[in-house]
């Protein structure tokens, strides 16, 4: 974590006495991190945090949690702690956090001595406004005499579902934790997590000691996520790797129940081209480690893991998330599949899912400690239920958590998208099944039932005389699979219950109602490929794409990752994919202007505006593209010349004095040890800084003379009339280069 070490300019605490509360953290949100508005809940959390109520703040992956507090950090005196359970979730927000401008840092075990002496002089000399730290380091005595002196205004509890027992990944060291409010009395306590079900909820405020905490519980629903189940284990390989396909160049997560297939997938996406690899505790430290920093830093595209993998990632650009096998409760189903779409962009949640998953998970839930066997089987039927539903399934998730959901068709699920059909007598179907169950004197499994219907010639079924029922055979002309779906289907949906130590099936009242056809089931059979898909809901992200110039998100893209190679950084720490989005539709041409952009604040903006406003006026220039697009100037402007006066970027000085010295673009990009388009963006800099009118030093007198007479035909308006003019034989940057010294003379 090098940026930890800086010594950084400490941002001014903004007195809420200036304004409204609400306005002072605008201005914070707007400054450090170039939002202007507050995401359902943000408002009130912050509240709650700037007046030192405790509270319990439950918002979905993806909705702002972390702004929740560190927002009111920058907006108040003192330090704020923050409770993280991985050292790769901490660096990743300290590293975010530096490049917006705030003093933030961790203190962790990977630190030397001399490190952690660093960050201690900066909580003394009071420079810091966030520290973060793992429970056990903050529980350490030394730990908490220390910052007993360091003004503490109060602890965040990330990832807080660890406290609970009844949570899906308690972490017994977070326990430890209630003793902060007796440690620091003068501070409030706020915990954080994106899914804790109501009991989970309670027992994080008893488990802290919270005193009468506000309850802050944000809807479970991530409109931008469509979900698809696909259902059977066979060929599974091959719908991953189609999958996968369709969304080549993408950041990806393929989640894998075993170590093994861990291993086997990674290496067939690897032997079909992907940029992929392997994530599981079974590998060596340093081969995770290697394979993480490669998927953040999108040197990777697809990371294939186990549950090990995930908590720990900030990346906002997952486009994707397969689940390789069904998941062992709905907890970690919207934990991992929540690792999608963090930016609030479109992104698809696939699970693949077999009876067998469900099998394998059962013998190691009974392996487990004998009091959390119980709740783990709970837990797993509901996730059977939800594989099984013929249902909304943004509506199973959001009810599963215990909140209504509004809408009567999500538009981003399989079945709200009508990509899987309904059978065309679902009645007289699940009347036939359930017959067949009462035929059987409720005494049998699933499988049995469905090989019974089917017309099984199994030894079992004609020793037990089930060959002679009148409902053998009777669903004859379906495959086993298929009607053993429909039974957990009909199990799902409430008309019939698995009940006993063997799962044996049994009619319930919804059941006997069908029978007598006052109920109608859900039932469904695989749709016909290609079909076509109906538009997202507008609550999505619908409308994402629009107005976004495609060809300039990718110029985008390249020179944030030449950024952030350069800084040491992951990508999207420089900026998400929706700030480049929403860069590449308005197409700012001004620093004035960029800061218009989502996502873009005054930091940002002084490291990285001189390039990306040369970006986008360069390409929209070459291109006869409008720039300004923005709200509030009617998208009618179109400069080419940003407004302030030029200033270059310091980033570029040391290229001017090579430049000075006669060196051309290639040797100035070996001796800076930079790319050779960023040197050339450098030139454009140096000539504009300087005047200078003669582009001989990095551009053949020959060439330059062809471009000088192509200027004189088509004019220097845009680029790429010139570049055709030429034949495509002489290069964007040298025309470029010409210009920029024509524009001098």
């Amino acid at each position: 974590m090098v940026n930890r070490l800086h010594r950084l300019e400490l941002p001014p605490a903004v007195p809420a006495a200036s304004s409204t509360l609400a306005a002072t953290l605008l201005d914070a949100m707007q400054r450090y991190w170039g939002y202007d508005s507050f995401r359902p809940l943000q408002r009130e959390a912050m509240t709650c945090v700037m007046g030192r109520r405790d509270s319990v703040t439950v918002l979905p992956t993806g909705g702002g949690k972390s702004l929740c507090f560190q927002v009111p950090a920058v907006c108040s005196e003192g330090l704020a702690v923050v409770v993280s359970p991985l050292i790769s979730l901490m660096k990743d927000q300290v590293d975010a956090l530096v490049q917006c401008g705030v003093p933030a840092a961790a203190i962790n075990s990977t630190m030397s001595a001399e490190e952690r002496g660093i960050v201690a002089s900066q909580i003394r000399a009071g420079e810091l406004r966030l520290l973060y730290v793992a429970p056990e380091r903050l529980l350490m005595s030394r730990t908490m005499d220390f910052l007993t002196a360091a003004n503490v205004q109060f602890a965040a509890i990330d990832e807080a579902h660890c406290i609970s027992a009844w949570g899906h990944d308690f972490r017994p060291e977070y326990r430890g934790l209630s003793i902060l409010k007796e440690a620091f009395p003068q501070a409030s306590v706020h915990a954080f997590t994106a899914t804790a079900s109501t009991h989970v909820q309670r027992d994080i405020a008893e488990q802290l000691n919270l005193r009468e905490p506000v309850m802050l519980i944000g809807s479970f629903d991530r409109p931008n996520l469509t979900y698809r189940i696909v259902r059977g284990g066979s060929g599974r390989f091959d719908k991953v790797a189609r999958l996968v396909e369709q969304r080549r160049g993408e950041s990806g997560i393929v989640y894998c129940i075993s170590r093994k297939e861990v291993e086997k997938v990674a290496a067939g996406l690897e032997g079909l081209g992907h940029r992929a690899a392997p994530y599981h505790a079974g590998l060596a430290d340093d081969v995770r480690h290697r394979n993480q920093e490669a998927f953040l830093e999108e040197r990777l595209d697809v990371i294939v893991a186990t549950v090990a993998f995930g908590m720990g990632i900030d990346k906002s650009n997952v486009r994707f998330v397969i689940h390789n096998g069904m998941p062992k409760s709905l907890e970690h189903y919207v934990q991992e599949s929540g690792r999608a779409g963090r930016d609030g962009l479109e992104a698809e949640c696939v699970l693949l899912a077999s009876a067998g998953d469900a099998m394998l998970w059962r013998r190691m839930i009974e392996g487990g400690e004998p009091e959390s066997v119980a709740g783990a089987v709970r837990a797993l039927e509901a996730m059977n239920q939800f594989v099984d539903g013929a249902g909304c399934r943004h509506r199973a998730i959001v009810e599963y958590f215990g909140q209504e959901y509004p809408d009567d068709d999500c538009g981003a699920c399989d079945v709200c998208l009508g990509e899987l059909d309904l059978v065309a007598e679902p009645v007289v179907l699940g009347q036939k099944i359930i017959s067949c169950v009462a035929r059987l004197d409720q005494r049998y499994g699933a499988d049995y039932t469905a090989k019974v219907l089917v017309g099984s010639a199994d030894q079992r079924i004609r020793s037990s005389g089930h060959d002679q029922l009148s409902t053998h055979g009777l669903l004859s002309e379906h495959r086993q699979q298929d009607v053993r779906q429909w039974i957990d289907q009909l199990v799902s949906q409430g008309y019939l219950a698995r009940v006993g130590e063997y799962n044996t099936l049994e009619i319930t009242p919804d059941g006997r109602e069908l029978l007598r056809g006052e109920r109608t089931p859900q039932l469904l059979k695989p749709a016909p490929t290609g079909r076509s898909r109906s538009q997202r809901r507008g609550g999505a992200t619908a409308d994402s794409w629009e107005g976004v110039d495609r060809d300039l998100f990718e110029r985008l893209r390249r020179l944030r990752m030449e950024l952030a190679s350069e800084r040491g950084v992951p990508p999207y720490v420089v900026f998400s994919d929706a700030t480049l989005r929403d860069m590449a539709r308005r197409r700012p041409s001004s620093l004035t202007a960029l800061l218009e952009v989502k996502g873009v604040g005054e930091k940002k903006r002084d490291d990285y505006g001189h390039d990306f406003v040369e970006a986008i006026v360069e390409h929209c220039t070459a291109e006869g593209v409008a720039m300004d697009q923005g709200e509030g100037n009617g998208g009618s402007r179109s400069r080419v010349v940003p407004d302030e006066p030029f200033v270059p970027a310091a980033s570029s000085l040391p290229a001017f004095e090579l430049f000075r010295q006669g060196l051309g673009i290639d040797e100035v990009a070996e001796r800076l040890g930079r790319v050779r388009s960023t040197v050339v963006k450098y030139l454009g800099e140096f000539i504009q800084q300087e005047q200078a009118m003669d582009p001989s030093p990095w551009v053949d007198a020959a060439v330059v003379a062809r471009i000088e007479a192509a200027y004189e035909q088509v004019g220097g308006e845009r680029l790429k009339p010139i570049f055709e003019h030429l034949g495509g034989e002489v290069p964007y940057d040298d025309i470029r280069i010409v210009l920029g010294c024509l524009g001098n003379r």
